[in-house]
């Protein structure tokens, strides 16, 4: 469904992607781990093209998306779900709203028919009554799962998820973990996740990749990742503060990653 082929970006003199080669199956959920810096937000960038490379190839569903005239890609993207680090919702607009602006945007359907899908995904991601609410009346993890139901309004065939349990307490974490499982199972989509956080890795993947230094330097399932006997996968894993990831490293890769 995604191929990513010898994929390079730099931002002036920060390389942060350096080849990055990686496959992702129709139907499989693939998550990209890596430290704060390493370059994950530009590699899911790229998958969407709202980044182009130096260097490099992106397919999706064996279209070249660099190939693209810009009517095109936006077409392309239809394809796409994505729910943001912080949910990005708008202010402005109620949650039904927030999760029907894509049909807004895209499909010729009164409020009232657009309210009746917002209010149906709503109830898919656990929440009901709430699609008169305004987003300040939200807690985190209902404004995480309210753009999770934005991401699934237009019935995309890919999710992405950008840091998903970001900012969320542990049973929250876990509450969107769940969801996101389900929204797999239910939807039959092909799933991207990007996250630190090796709790979430272990339970929504099918596959795990590493990123580090520009590069893909791992990928296996869950138990493969865990028992990896690469010093670099395990300090990550385990999050020692010892071993080949120096904080110094970590602190370089952040500048690259801001610039």
């Amino acid at each position: 469904m995604i191929k990513i082929i010898d994929l390079n970006k730099s931002f002036g003199l920060n390389h942060v992607l350096r080849g990055v080669d990686l496959t992702v199956e129709r139907g499989e959920s693939m998550v990209v781990i890596g430290g704060s810096g390493s370059g994950k937000s530009v590699l899911i960038k790229h998958i969407i093209g709202l980044l182009r490379p130096d260097a490099g190839r992106v397919f999706v569903d064996g279209i070249d998306v660099f190939q693209l005239k810009e009517g095109e890609l936006n077409e392309l993207r239809r394809k796409f779900g994505m729910l943001f680090q912080g949910a990005a919702l708008f202010d402005s607009l109620s949650v039904w709203e927030n999760v029907g602006f894509g049909l807004m945007q895209h499909k010729k359907l009164s409020d009232k028919e657009i309210k009746e899908i917002a209010v149906e995904k709503l109830r898919m991601v656990g929440l009901v009554g709430v699609e008169d609410l305004m987003p300040s009346e939200l807690s985190g993890g209902m404004r995480k799962r309210v753009g999770l139901a934005r991401a699934i309004c237009m019935e995309p065939e890919i999710l992405l998820y950008d840091e998903p349990t970001t900012g969320l307490d542990p049973i929250m974490a876990d509450a969107i973990n769940d969801l996101i499982v389900d929204m797999k199972d239910k939807l039959n989509v092909t799933s991207v996740a990007i996250t630190h956080d090796m709790k979430s890795a272990y339970k929504i993947a099918d596959r795990i990749a590493m990123l580090y230094n520009g590069k893909i330097i791992e990928v296996g399932s869950p138990d493969e990742i865990r028992n990896s006997g690469n010093p670099i996968v395990q300090q990550f894993i385990t999050g020692s503060a010892s071993g080949p990831i120096t904080i110094e490293g970590v602190r370089h890769e952040g500048d690259f990653h801001r610039a």
